[in-house]
């Protein structure tokens, strides 16, 4: 932070002087001059600190503390006030011992003259007012630890990283930003350039490709060298017989500008037949060559040239014998030939096909001879136009018929990597503009951060009693609902900053397991459990009699329980719960491995299922409502009919890496282990794709109906720790998948879906 703030003080100075405030200016470098908080540079304050230590400033050192106590320690809450009294207390001590050390003895007896009011009442300064008057006191074992160098620099390293961590924290000025903003900026520049690199190289390879496979064209074998110019024979005999037809002057095609003159006799007049049809005249068109390679293609044998040429002549001069005949001798003529054209047009076809499906594998003999065409067996239903159509079309679905793999539904743009906590996440969780994100660490540490245009920390939480579960709010999307483990419920506003109501659930069940608003925004289900586990790390062996639990239905407006629902046949702690979209619906997973469904317009349960073998970890309603999905301690992924109770639509085995529990080994052979509390999936705006967890990344499936196993489609990865929450934010254009470790990293990744 202290080297933004630098950089930013220089903008302010440049714009200063552009916009010609001088007075202004120097009024700010003679307040940056004096300025004891040193930009925020750690470093800098540490060494102000030293300085009055050693030249024994009291006085200097006191008021230096009490500013920064003014400035920046009374902003933070009441549990961090014994950490500032601690720091406070070995900075004096230091100072002290700096004294002995100096053989400055006034200086150690002037400390506890001026400071005996202050000090004579705490129970850690009862000790030391003998300190004076000790021979060696560096041998006294009550004093000797800190006269060693080793305490002096821990003290110093924990000053340090306190004030560090509380920079952090502290809330920036939008001003601030501005260089987080240009060090993203480049690197997109330089993503840009690399991409740009590759896009090039790619395009140089298939232009590299593309002219090989010419190369290879112009090998093809003697039989079809002269292809090209039965090609501007038949043109020109198209061409020809148009002229006849009408009692016009024979003319050039139109399509016969477009063929190479290279290969063509010089000042030798175009030949004509007598036989043409409009459908010949299509098939004409459309294998009209462009190029030359091209047209070496769109041939048929050489074998067949000869009397086609010889009919050509032949037709040409009986139609300059009778330009002036009528129209019904050409049309008797034409289906005179009608037959054999027709024939070498389908040679000529299956010649073409042959040619770029596969080598030739008969003689041209062999294919005169033929009288009926065979198809093969793999190609196009149409032939292909050129080397580049040939490459891009699929003919057989598969690698061998030339096509591309299936189109991607999703392109990852990009990912970013949100580190601000230092323990295993428990839930993480987007509100319903995606303008932020909430995410909650087995530390009982809330973070309320954006992502948009940079990834910001808004708001730091921290409780006493532990933090079990978290839910926004839908209305307004500001506050932030906070479940502990002490059966407390808080109201947290994260734009104020502060906590607006603290609700006291149940003192026999005081682990509050899950929280849903309804979308009305109107009240609020709450999930209270028994104790029987500690936090969010528990025991992997389940209990055989399930954990006793409530759940209940809390009013936001009024702050007041409305009810307690019936949990049938026992009461049982409540795992997850779901509202759908109208608020009408609830739907619970618990602990017993039954889903209850809650009508919530009558208040009471409307069915209920055994669904899982074991805990049911996570449930969600599908998109259109009619089924709801489930994971559960079972390893099961299933989507269950709401109106048929208990029917399955669908079911799928997952890795235990998505469903938990999940493990994280350390040295030594340590293992953590880590129950799942937060989301374990969740769905696409259009809910055709599911987003879960694994080992190293969030995994995203295609949703298939009754397929034994889901389709994997995109792998997000970027994380070296177990995932333990997942959760997808389509309030964008661009959706953004939020993957949560056991690490304390979350990966938000940034997705284009591609629309069929």
């Amino acid at each position: 932070m202290g080297s933004a703030v630098e950089r930013t003080d220089e903008h302010v100075k440049e714009y200063l002087i552009y916009r010609g405030f001088t007075s202004t200016l120097k009024h700010l470098d003679s307040e940056i001059k004096v300025d004891k908080e040193k930009g925020f540079r750690v470093d800098k304050i540490i060494d102000q600190l030293q300085q009055f230590i050693q030249s024994f400033d009291l006085f200097g050192l006191k008021e230096y503390w009490l500013y920064l106590d003014r400035r920046l320690f009374c902003r933070l809450e009441d549990v961090y006030r014994s950490t500032v009294n601690k720091l406070r207390t070995s900075l004096y001590r230091y100072y002290v011992i700096n004294t002995i050390q100096k053989g400055n003895l006034e200086r150690t007896q002037e400390f506890f003259q001026k400071q005996a009011m202050e000090l004579q009442g705490q129970a850690e300064w009862r000790d030391w007012f003998i300190l004076p008057f000790i021979p060696a006191p560096e041998q006294n074992p009550a004093f000797s630890p800190y006269f060693s160098r080793q305490w002096a620099d821990t003290f110093l390293v924990s000053l340090h990283n306190f004030l560090s961590v509380l920079f952090q924290c502290m809330p920036q000025p939008v001003l601030l930003s501005f260089d987080a903003e240009v060090q993203k900026t480049t690197s997109l520049t330089e993503e840009n350039e690399q991409l740009r690199q590759m896009l090039f190289a790619l395009q140089t390879e298939t232009r590299d490709q593309k002219d090989g496979d010419e190369m290879v064209h112009h090998k093809l074998p003697a039989y079809v060298q002269n292809m090209d110019r039965l090609g501007d024979t038949e043109l020109d005999l198209v061409s020809s017989q148009r002229a006849v037809s009408t009692t016009t002057t024979p003319s050039r095609n139109f399509f016969s500008t477009f063929l190479p003159q290279g290969r063509r006799t010089p000042g030798k007049p175009p030949q004509v037949t007598a036989g043409s049809s409009p459908s010949q005249l299509v098939v004409s068109r459309k294998d009209a060559p462009t190029s030359q390679s091209a047209k070496s293609r769109d041939t048929v044998q050489t074998k067949e040239v000869k009397p086609v040429a010889s009919q050509a002549s032949s037709s040409e001069s009986a139609s300059s014998q009778s330009q002036q005949s009528t129209n019904q001798s050409t049309n008797q003529s034409t289906n005179q030939l009608t037959h054999p054209r027709h024939r070498r047009i389908q040679d000529h076809e299956k010649e073409r096909k042959e040619l770029f499906s596969k080598p030739p594998q008969q003689t041209p003999e062999k294919k005169g001879e033929t009288g009926e065409v065979e198809p093969p067996a793999e190609t196009c239903s149409e032939p292909p136009d050129s080397a580049s159509s040939s490459n891009s079309r699929s003919c057989g679905g598969g690698a061998e018929g030339g096509g591309l793999s299936a189109e991607q539904p999703f392109i990852k743009l990009s990912q970013e990597e949100y580190g601000e906590h230092h323990s295993s996440i428990m839930h993480c969780r987007v509100d319903c503009s995606g303008r932020r994100v909430a995410s909650l660490d087995v530390d009982g540490v809330i973070k309320v951060w954006s992502f948009n245009p940079i990834i910001q920390t808004k708001a730091t939480i921290m409780s006493k009693s532990p933090l079990l579960s978290l839910e926004w709010a839908t209305k307004p999307d500001r506050l932030l609902l906070l479940g502990s483990g002490v059966g407390t419920v808080r109201l947290y506003d994260t734009d104020a900053k502060k906590n607006l109501y603290e609700m006291n659930i149940d003192e026999t069940h005081p682990r509050i397991l899950s929280l849903a608003c309804s979308p009305s925004g109107s009240s609020f289900v709450c999930s209270a459990a028994a104790l029987s586990r500690s936090g969010s790390v528990e025991s992997v062996t389940r209990l055989p009699i399930p954990v006793s639990g409530q759940l209940l239905l809390w009013d936001t407006k009024t702050v007041k329980q409305q009810l307690q629902f019936s949990l049938e046949p026992e009461p049982v702690a409540i795992n997850c719960t779901a509202f759908n979209h109208n608020g009408n619906l609830l739907v619970t997973g618990a602990a017993d491995g039954v889903i209850r469904l809650f009508d919530m317009q009558r208040y009471e349960s409307a069915m209920s299922w055994r669904a899982h073998d074991g805990e049911v970890y996570s449930v969600e309603f599908s998109y259109d409502e009619n089924t709801v999905f489930s994971i559960g301690e079972d390893g099961k992924f299933i989507q269950w009919n709401i109106h048929r109770c208990g029917v399955k639509q669908s079911e799928q085995d997952l890795p235990q890496d998505a469903t938990g529990p999940f493990i994280l080994s350390g040295y030594s052979g340590y293992k953590q282990v880590q129950i799942p509390r937060g989301r374990l999936f969740a769905f696409d705006s259009e809910g055709q794709h599911v987003l879960t967890c694994s080992s190293s990344g969030g995994l995203i499936y295609r949703l298939t109906n009754g397929e034994p196993a889901l389709e994997s489609v995109l792998s997000l990865g970027g994380h070296k720790a177990p995932v333990v929450t997942a959760d997808w934010c389509s309030a964008v254009d661009c959706g953004t998948c939020l993957t949560a470790s056991m690490d304390g990293k979350i990966k938000l990744s940034t997705l284009l879906a591609q629309k069929s």
